[in-house]
Protein backbone atom coordinates (compact mmCIF):
# COMPACT_ATOMS: atom_id res chain seq x y z
CA UNK A 1 0.00 0.00 0.00
CA UNK A 2 1.56 3.57 -1.08
CA UNK A 3 1.21 6.43 1.55
CA UNK A 4 -1.01 8.78 0.98
CA UNK A 5 -0.65 12.58 2.43
CA UNK A 6 -1.19 16.28 2.35
CA UNK A 7 1.52 18.91 2.66
CA UNK A 8 0.76 22.59 3.31
CA UNK A 9 3.82 24.78 2.45
CA UNK A 10 4.24 28.52 3.31
CA UNK A 11 5.53 31.27 2.39
CA UNK A 12 5.14 33.81 5.50
CA UNK A 13 5.28 37.57 4.80
CA UNK A 14 3.73 40.56 6.65
CA UNK A 15 2.98 41.68 3.01
CA UNK A 16 1.92 38.57 1.21
CA UNK A 17 2.05 34.90 2.72
CA UNK A 18 1.91 32.37 0.00
CA UNK A 19 0.57 28.74 0.55
CA UNK A 20 0.10 25.95 -1.66
CA UNK A 21 -1.12 22.47 -0.16
CA UNK A 22 -0.13 19.23 -2.54
CA UNK A 23 -0.98 15.11 -2.20
CA UNK A 24 1.47 12.92 -2.57
CA UNK A 25 0.95 9.02 -3.24
CA UNK A 26 4.66 7.40 -3.78
CA UNK A 27 6.94 9.13 -6.00
CA UNK A 28 3.93 11.07 -7.47
CA UNK A 29 2.51 14.59 -6.59
CA UNK A 30 -0.43 16.88 -7.47
CA UNK A 31 -1.36 20.12 -6.49
CA UNK A 32 -4.36 20.49 -4.53
CA UNK A 33 -4.96 24.16 -4.19
CA UNK A 34 -2.61 27.26 -3.71
CA UNK A 35 -2.40 31.38 -3.22
CA UNK A 36 -1.98 34.24 -1.13
CA UNK A 37 -3.10 36.15 2.25
CA UNK A 38 -2.63 39.66 1.12
CA UNK A 39 -2.16 41.74 4.19
CA UNK A 40 -0.78 45.27 2.67
CA UNK A 41 -4.46 46.32 3.51
CA UNK A 42 -3.39 46.40 7.12
CA UNK A 43 -1.84 48.91 8.73
CA UNK A 44 -1.95 47.37 12.40
CA UNK A 45 1.03 44.41 12.60
CA UNK A 46 -0.59 42.31 15.43
CA UNK A 47 -4.02 42.52 13.45
CA UNK A 48 -1.70 41.17 10.13
CA UNK A 49 -0.49 38.47 12.36
CA UNK A 50 -4.03 37.39 13.60
CA UNK A 51 -5.20 37.37 9.64
CA UNK A 52 -2.28 34.65 9.37
CA UNK A 53 -3.23 32.90 12.16
CA UNK A 54 -6.58 32.36 10.78
CA UNK A 55 -6.21 31.74 7.41
CA UNK A 56 -3.48 29.00 8.21
CA UNK A 57 -6.30 27.33 10.66
CA UNK A 58 -8.98 27.72 7.98
CA UNK A 59 -6.25 25.74 5.52
CA UNK A 60 -5.41 22.88 8.25
CA UNK A 61 -9.58 22.57 8.99
CA UNK A 62 -10.51 22.62 4.98
CA UNK A 63 -7.89 20.44 3.67
CA UNK A 64 -6.12 18.19 7.20
CA UNK A 65 -2.83 18.13 5.68
CA UNK A 66 -0.45 15.43 7.47
CA UNK A 67 2.47 17.79 7.82
CA UNK A 68 3.27 21.68 7.05
CA UNK A 69 6.67 22.83 5.15
CA UNK A 70 7.95 26.75 5.79
CA UNK A 71 10.32 28.75 4.89
CA UNK A 72 12.73 29.96 7.39
CA UNK A 73 13.59 33.59 7.55
CA UNK A 74 16.79 34.24 5.96
CA UNK A 75 19.06 36.76 7.53
CA UNK A 76 19.08 40.15 5.68
CA UNK A 77 19.96 43.68 6.53
CA UNK A 78 16.94 45.24 8.05
CA UNK A 79 16.47 43.23 11.76
CA UNK A 80 12.57 45.31 12.02
CA UNK A 81 12.17 43.15 8.67
CA UNK A 82 13.58 39.90 9.76
CA UNK A 83 11.64 40.89 13.18
CA UNK A 84 8.03 40.72 11.59
CA UNK A 85 9.07 37.72 9.03
CA UNK A 86 9.87 35.78 11.95
CA UNK A 87 6.58 36.62 13.91
CA UNK A 88 4.87 35.80 10.66
CA UNK A 89 6.39 32.36 10.74
CA UNK A 90 6.27 31.62 14.28
CA UNK A 91 2.21 32.74 14.14
CA UNK A 92 1.87 30.40 10.77
CA UNK A 93 3.77 27.53 12.88
CA UNK A 94 1.33 28.37 16.15
CA UNK A 95 -1.61 28.11 13.94
CA UNK A 96 -0.06 24.65 12.50
CA UNK A 97 0.42 23.01 15.91
CA UNK A 98 -2.66 24.20 17.62
CA UNK A 99 -3.85 21.33 15.26
CA UNK A 100 -1.63 19.03 15.82
CA UNK A 101 0.17 19.36 12.41
CA UNK A 102 3.77 18.20 12.08
CA UNK A 103 6.26 21.24 11.38
CA UNK A 104 9.07 21.22 9.04
CA UNK A 105 11.09 24.11 8.28
CA UNK A 106 13.68 24.99 5.16
CA UNK A 107 16.20 27.67 4.39
CA UNK A 108 14.99 29.32 0.99
CA UNK A 109 18.45 27.73 -0.48
CA UNK A 110 17.04 24.41 0.01
CA UNK A 111 13.86 25.23 -1.63
CA UNK A 112 15.45 26.72 -4.69
CA UNK A 113 17.66 23.56 -5.02
CA UNK A 114 14.95 21.19 -4.46
CA UNK A 115 12.73 22.58 -6.86
CA UNK A 116 15.35 23.94 -9.75
CA UNK A 117 18.40 22.70 -8.77
CA UNK A 118 19.65 25.44 -8.07
CA UNK A 119 19.63 27.41 -4.92
CA UNK A 120 20.02 30.85 -6.51
CA UNK A 121 17.34 30.68 -8.62
CA UNK A 122 15.08 33.55 -9.34
CA UNK A 123 11.11 33.21 -8.14
CA UNK A 124 9.85 32.73 -11.84
CA UNK A 125 12.95 30.19 -12.52
CA UNK A 126 11.02 28.28 -9.14
CA UNK A 127 7.82 29.24 -10.26
CA UNK A 128 8.12 27.50 -14.11
CA UNK A 129 9.50 24.63 -12.92
CA UNK A 130 6.73 23.64 -10.53
CA UNK A 131 4.35 24.97 -13.43
CA UNK A 132 5.91 22.21 -15.64
CA UNK A 133 6.34 19.72 -12.74
CA UNK A 134 2.88 20.09 -11.44
CA UNK A 135 1.07 21.09 -14.26
CA UNK A 136 -0.20 24.49 -13.59
CA UNK A 137 -2.37 25.86 -15.76
CA UNK A 138 -1.43 29.03 -14.94
CA UNK A 139 1.21 31.62 -13.66
CA UNK A 140 -0.40 33.50 -10.01
CA UNK A 141 -0.33 37.22 -10.05
CA UNK A 142 1.85 36.70 -6.91
CA UNK A 143 4.57 34.34 -7.24
CA UNK A 144 4.81 33.82 -3.42
CA UNK A 145 1.65 31.33 -3.90
CA UNK A 146 4.40 29.53 -6.01
CA UNK A 147 6.87 30.09 -3.28
CA UNK A 148 4.52 28.52 -1.03
CA UNK A 149 3.82 25.47 -3.25
CA UNK A 150 7.82 25.74 -3.35
CA UNK A 151 8.35 24.54 0.73
CA UNK A 152 5.44 21.85 0.22
CA UNK A 153 7.41 20.28 -2.93
CA UNK A 154 10.69 20.34 -1.06
CA UNK A 155 9.49 18.37 1.73
CA UNK A 156 7.88 16.05 -0.51
CA UNK A 157 11.55 15.81 -2.44
CA UNK A 158 13.21 15.20 1.05
CA UNK A 159 11.22 12.60 2.37
CA UNK A 160 11.48 10.67 -1.33
CA UNK A 161 15.10 10.91 -0.06
CA UNK A 162 14.54 9.06 3.15
CA UNK A 163 12.54 6.14 1.79
CA UNK A 164 15.06 5.85 -1.32
CA UNK A 165 18.21 5.25 1.25
CA UNK A 166 18.62 1.81 2.82
CA UNK A 167 18.92 3.36 6.48
CA UNK A 168 22.77 2.26 6.31
CA UNK A 169 24.79 4.04 8.88
CA UNK A 170 27.81 3.15 7.33
CA UNK A 171 29.18 1.17 4.22
CA UNK A 172 29.56 -2.97 6.42
CA UNK A 173 26.13 -1.93 7.81
CA UNK A 174 24.74 -1.59 3.96
CA UNK A 175 26.30 -4.65 3.27
CA UNK A 176 24.79 -6.51 6.41
CA UNK A 177 21.27 -5.08 4.78
CA UNK A 178 21.80 -5.60 1.16
CA UNK A 179 23.72 -9.20 0.51
CA UNK A 180 22.44 -9.74 -2.83
CA UNK A 181 23.41 -6.23 -4.00
CA UNK A 182 27.36 -6.35 -2.73
CA UNK A 183 30.02 -8.65 -4.24
CA UNK A 184 32.22 -10.15 -1.89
Amino acid sequence: MVDERIILGIDPGTTIMGYGLIKTCGKKAEMITYGVLELQKYDDHYLKLKKIFECVVRLVDAYHPDELAIEAPFFGKNVQSMLKLGRAQGVAMAAALSRSVPIFEYAPLKIKMAVTGNGRASKEQVAMMLKQMLKLTEMPKYLDATDGLAAAYCHFIQNQRIQVGSGAKSWKEFINKNPGRVKK
